[in-house]
């Protein structure tokens, strides 16, 4: 412990005697010694010092209090006047100033040294500086320890609160992952580099021991969290892999059940598929996102850029995508939710995959599944030429609409949106009911199919449904 005041006089080594009424705080650490015969010795004085001086051009009762007022000014713990050189006694005029601004003063007899009362300073600080360092030795292992044990994040952050005597709280994407004791006000933020644009922050509530440690802290957190996220990367491009496998049917039977088996999915328990889609850079987020922590225990892959989440034993996942598109609306990452049905067997869950995919087609935050669904029945099917049957019907309209602005194509998808309604769909579009009719005469004769038809109806809204899965999923890659 670095030497005080107090201590500094008590030593009976260096025979020192307090004179004047002024105190100080005795219990103020002396951060070094002084020794100066300068008129003006703030300017090289840093705060917390003990100055020592012979008084050699203090001659003058001015000149005194001058020299005491600038060494208070530097924020000096206390002045040692040494005596039976320039001075028999310390000066009338160095007492005054003293006693008036609160400046212990003590006697340095002749017979001590000033080098001994800098040699004892200079000892305790480097004591004090090597205590410091070896406690903060075995905090770093003791925190490396806790992490490294078996405990994880949660036992680093419950050892670091207990070394800084406050509470602890690690955040990402705005979410809190880890923390101790309840809430609290006014935390100091400490970022936590990842990587990752994820605002990954570790809170220490106010107020709390300043502390090395929290530098250490600051640099296990960062590189636990780096390796999880690597981790999670590969784990999910791993099973993104077999359900991939599983859904194009490459995988069937025995053999999925066991490669599902081998990714932690027990293909004879329900399973139900949540689909995560997000456009942009924003991607990249995907493969080492974290889950809130509804979603442990859930087995995560990465397929044609979607999160794939495959949730066991839900009869439901309606609450577990609501509660998914909200964490990722607080993480500021711009995502459509889809959810599947809850089905048994490796074809159940490769039915669900497709009902999620559909439902993820819709473009909504969340998007539930439609149970049933023909298309999602055509897209299990591997064997069915969907994208030709999409080109064929709407590749004329498409090209008509690019050479002349005609707009056929939306006016089609309204037309079947409203279950062939000329007047609705004349209403919706802004436009007289015979413009309508021209338009649906003009699809007739560039595609061959009559909406107006039910089994060509039918043929052109799975081409409109398979076209907008197309572009989804094209603007995936």
């Amino acid at each position: 412990m670095a030497v005080t005041l107090a201590k500094l006089l008590a030593s009976p080594s260096l025979h020192l005697k307090l004179v004047g009424t002024a105190q100080g705080d005795p219990d103020a650490p002396i951060t070094w010694v002084a020794s100066t015969e300068l008129e003006d010795p703030l300017p090289f004085l840093s705060g917390g010092e003990v100055v020592l001086t012979t008084g050699l051009r203090q001659k003058t009762a001015a000149a005194q209090r001058r020299f005491v007022a600038r060494v208070h000014q530097a924020g000096a713990v206390g002045m040692g006047f040494a005596l039976g050189l320039t001075h028999r006694r310390v000066p009338p005029g160095v007492l005054a100033a003293a006693n008036e601004l609160e400046l212990p003063v003590f006697e340095v007899p002749y017979e001590t040294p000033f080098v001994a009362i800098s040699k004892m300073v200079a000892d305790a600080i480097s004591a004090d500086h090597y205590n410091r360092l070896e406690h903060l030795l075995k905090d770093h292992q003791a925190l490396a320890a806790s992490l490294l044990g078996g405990g994880g994040l949660p036992a680093l952050l419950r050892k670091l609160a207990a070394m800084v005597g406050t509470d602890v709280v690690l955040s990402q994407y705005g979410t809190r992952l880890y923390g101790t004791g309840g809430r609290r006000t006014g935390w100091h933020e400490v970022p936590i580099a990842t990587g990752l644009k994820d605002r990954c922050t570790l809170a220490l509530a106010e107020p709390y021991e300043r502390n090395a440690i929290v530098d250490y802290a600051q640099s296990l957190i960062s590189l636990e969290l780096s390796n999880q996220a690597h981790r999670r990367a590969a784990d999910r491009r791993s099973v993104g892999q077999v359900l991939l496998d599983v859904v194009g049917g490459v995988l069937q039977g025995g053999d999925a059940s066991l490669r599902l088996s081998n990714v932690g999915i027990d293909a004879g328990r329900r399973q139900l598929v949540v689909m995560v889609q997000v456009a942009g850079a924003q991607r990249r987020a995907l493969p080492t996102l974290p889950l809130p922590a509804a979603f442990d225990g859930v087995v995560a892959g990465l397929v044609d850029e979607r999160l794939v989440l495959v949730v066991q034993g839900a009869e439901s996942g309606e609450s577990l995508g609501r509660e998914l598109s909200s964490y990722l609306q607080n993480a500021g990452i711009t995502a459509t939710v889809g959810v599947g049905g809850s089905y048994a067997q490796a074809n159940g869950l490769r039915w669900s995959y497709f009902e999620a995919k559909e439902a993820v087609g819709r473009g909504g935050r969340l998007n539930v599944p439609q149970r049933l669904s023909l298309t999602s029945l055509l897209l299990a099917s591997e064997d069915v030429p969907l994208g030709d049957l999409a080109a064929e019907a709407l590749d004329p309209l498409a090209a008509f609409d690019a050479a002349h602005d005609a707009a056929l194509l939306p006016t089609l998808q309204t037309y079947l949106e409203l279950n062939g309604s000329v007047a609705a769909v004349a209403e919706e579009l802004g436009l007289h009911r015979n413009s309508v009719r021209y338009r649906l005469s003009q699809i007739v004769e560039l595609t061959g199919y009559d909406p107006a038809l039910t089994a060509d109806r039918v043929h052109l809204w799975l081409a409109l449904t398979v076209r907008r899965l197309g572009s989804d999923s094209g603007s995936q890659g």
